[in-house]
């Protein structure tokens, strides 16, 4: 079985391990965690197509060094996440449900109360490391819808699947499913 798929993507190479998720599929393992120059890298290849917006979100936890990035490369002071759990310091939260293709369980994202406020009326911009079946992405819209916000933009470093085919999201590079075997799907 091969056991990693190499990516070029924002102008570098990586050998990504080929995990497997059920007993016919795999994917291909991308964390940006630890890896300042990917998240550098891909994050300013991500802003040259991003739309103008006055603020980003992402869903915790693999977005959160992308959307950090993204942020402080384009001057903002400020961007937003959704929480899979809701924490102390959290007031007037909402949430909504999400079935991940990384997880076995269904999980739930939650936004405080401030960061929907400030998110009303703004133009929000939608990041996430890998869109795979866009369910992440889907909770992340309902979120932003609820607090008010405007939609401009959704976007990823990778798109997986049939996210390849969306044609509204944004995104460097394409990353391929596997069999069993690790042969492309």
């Amino acid at each position: 079985m091969k056991e990693y798929y190499t990516i070029q993507v924002a102008g570098l190479e990586r050998d990504l391990p080929i995990c497997p998720i059920n007993e016919k599929m795999c994917i291909a393992g991308f964390v940006i965690f630890g890896d300042v120059e990917l998240t550098v890298s891909c994050a300013r290849d991500l802003l040259k197509i991003a739309p103008k917006h006055d603020v980003i979100i992402t869903a915790e936890s693999k977005g959160i060094p992308l959307a950090h990035e993204m942020a402080r490369q384009a001057g903002e002071s400020r961007y937003l996440l959704a929480r899979k759990a809701t924490k102390l310091y959290m007031k007037n939260v909402f949430g909504v449900e999400v079935d991940s293709i990384t997880t076995d369980h269904r999980q739930h994202l939650y936004i405080d109360g401030a960061d929907a406020e400030f998110m009303k009326g703004k133009d929000v911009l939608i990041v996430d490391d890998v869109i795979s079946t866009g369910e992440s992405l889907k909770a992340l819209e309902k979120l932003v819808n609820k607090a008010g916000g405007n939609i401009v933009g959704r976007m990823a470093i990778l798109a997986e699947g049939d996210a390849i085919k969306r044609t509204d999201i944004q995104y460097l590079q394409k990353l391929p499913l596997f069999d069993r075997e690790g042969n492309e799907i």
